[in-house]
């Protein structure tokens, strides 16, 4: 994991402490969570189980009752560790750790008679790891929209801060991929510039096409084309402005935006620019 400041992880631990998130197959990827390394740990013994949800208070998983698992419990007086394991998006390794907690009860999981999702209560504050895994989705979500007309300019300096490969991508209109140049990005929106008559594309449905590295992950974001602007000096040129469908926006572009304006102050640095979206609807 990145190294956060013991105040990052305790703002994040204050204000998302009771939220919890859910396991869904966009957040294991986002978070890289490595499913076949989790585990219930109990007197000794191991149990593969699913985490379905997580806050940093409590978590809820499934796991196999037919497998002796209650009977450990009983034994234990419902006292476990779950065992996590994330891949670390420096390196690449896997990260492992435990949290202790109690089962404070369990229902069949889907009608199930032989699985049950478990309710778990953390016994103590989780590892910095998961706070730091947790928190950074719930950041990256609720400032998607308490941020969402932040607009990022993109110049070299932009650029590598974000991991973002290039400027040069494409937009897909109707399937078709369009080359186009990236002038500016938000949670929202972005303003790109490619060649084409305005009349024709304004209204259009499209999808923009980002690539980052670090590590390497490409993202299609849906939109539609709400505005257009002449280049000067360049007539066969046009600036179009995309708003992004909200609902279909990746948790991971999210995470990569909200980690750099985390990071640069939009009053201090000249490539992060403050003020309207151009991609925002009027």
């Amino acid at each position: 994991m990145s190294v956060l400041t013991k105040q990052k992880i305790a703002s994040y631990y204050d204000r998302y402490k009771g939220i919890d998130v859910t396991f869904t197959k966009e957040i294991i990827q986002v978070t890289g969570l490595i499913t076949r390394q989790v585990l219930i740990k109990c007197v000794g013994d191991f149990w593969p189980c699913v985490v379905y949800s997580s806050s940093f208070e409590e978590a809820k998983v499934v796991a196999n009752i037919k497998s002796g698992l209650t009977e450990k419990l009983q034994q234990a007086n419902n006292s476990i560790s779950l065992r996590l394991c994330f891949r670390s998006p420096e390196s690449g390794q896997p990260v492992t750790f435990f949290v202790t907690a109690r089962v404070a009860g369990y229902t069949a999981y889907k009608g199930s008679v032989d699985t049950a999702l478990f309710n778990l209560q953390f016994t103590q504050r989780p590892p910095d790891d998961l706070i730091e895994i947790i928190g950074r989705v719930l950041d990256a979500n609720i400032n998607s929209s308490k941020r969402k007309d932040e607009r990022i300019l993109l110049t070299a300096d932009s650029l590598r801060k974000l991991g973002l490969l290039s400027k040069e991508t494409a937009a897909f209109i109707e399937g078709v991929p369009r080359r186009c140049i990236l002038r500016d990005i938000s949670f929202s929106g972005a303003k790109i510039i490619m060649m084409g008559v305005a009349k024709f594309l304004v209204d259009r449905d499209t999808a923009l096409r980002l690539d980052f590295d670090d590590p390497r992950e490409s993202f299609l974001v849906r939109g539609k084309f709400i505005r257009a602007e002449t280049v000067e000096g360049r007539k066969e040129l046009i600036a179009l402005a995309i708003t992004f469908e909200e609902s279909t926006v990746p948790m991971g572009y999210k995470v990569r935006l909200n980690d750099f304006l985390s990071v640069v102050r939009a009053d201090n640095r000249p490539d992060n620019t403050q003020g309207s979206d151009p991609a925002a609807p009027k």
